[in-house]
């Protein structure tokens, strides 16, 4: 199976194609970014699939992650996967972000549980906890950080994501140390290939993920009236 993975939701614009049957993530590119996602990934998505020797018409599914995480950066992805899923008749699939930070260290280890948490600003975390087999104990939402920190240490725990360093500045005195804490701002876009490849929906269409409302509101007093 063959699979053209993005992720534009975080700190990165990221592009890879999978070939699973065989040779494994055939090329990929990552850039470290805050802003500026729709304008680099469709370049970006010419160029990895050149250095794949990779057509269209040859991939199986369109896989991109859907959040939680910028509110802009996930549209970019989500609104580029559809395209590209519309002009080539191909299946997508979405994965969170959640589970893409955890993909990796469940692979390494599926026993120790693991906590995945992004940055959500005001001193929130997205988060959501997996146990053992990748089994989720808490399906993905919003809390506050120190929330997430009691939740990490009821169990020797792995924090991992861009919010990793933040829940663990708010460990709660006299717990045990986390197993480990990983803070990769962004997920490893080969990972998203990886779980594309194995999902088992293809029927349902991506959607952004959100968990909350945007911080911007529209000024309903400044509304015009309707006539």
């Amino acid at each position: 199976m063959r699979v053209l993975a993005l992720d534009t939701a975080l700190a990165a614009c990221s592009v890879a194609v999978l070939d699973s049957d065989s040779a494994g993530v055939l090329a990929h590119e990552s850039r470290p970014m805050e802003r500026g996602h729709a304008e680099a990934l469709m370049p970006m998505v010419a160029r990895v699939m050149s250095e794949a020797d990779t057509e269209f018409v040859d991939l199986d599914r369109i896989v991109v992650t859907i959040g939680p995480g910028s509110f802009t950066g996930l549209r970019v992805g989500v609104a580029a996967a559809r395209g590209l899923a519309l002009a080539t008749g191909k299946p997508m699939v979405g994965l969170t972000t959640l589970a893409a930070f955890a993909a990796p260290h469940i692979a390494a280890d599926d026993k120790t549980p693991l906590l995945s948490v992004i940055d959500a600003r005001h001193e929130q975390v997205y988060m959501q906890l997996v146990g053992e087999g990748g089994r989720a104990l808490i399906a993905p939402r919003i809390a506050s950080v120190r929330e997430a920190a009691r939740i990490a240490t009821a169990a020797p725990t792995r924090i991992v994501g861009s919010a990793a360093a933040m829940v663990h500045a708010a460990w709660m005195t006299g717990s045990r140390p986390p197993v480990c804490v990983d803070t990769t701002p962004a997920p490893d876009i080969d990972w998203v290939a990886r779980l594309g490849a194995v999902a088992a929906d293809t029927t349902t269409a991506p959607k952004p993920l959100y968990l909350r409302a945007p911080d911007a509101k529209p000024q309903d007093g400044a509304r015009l009236a309707r006539r």
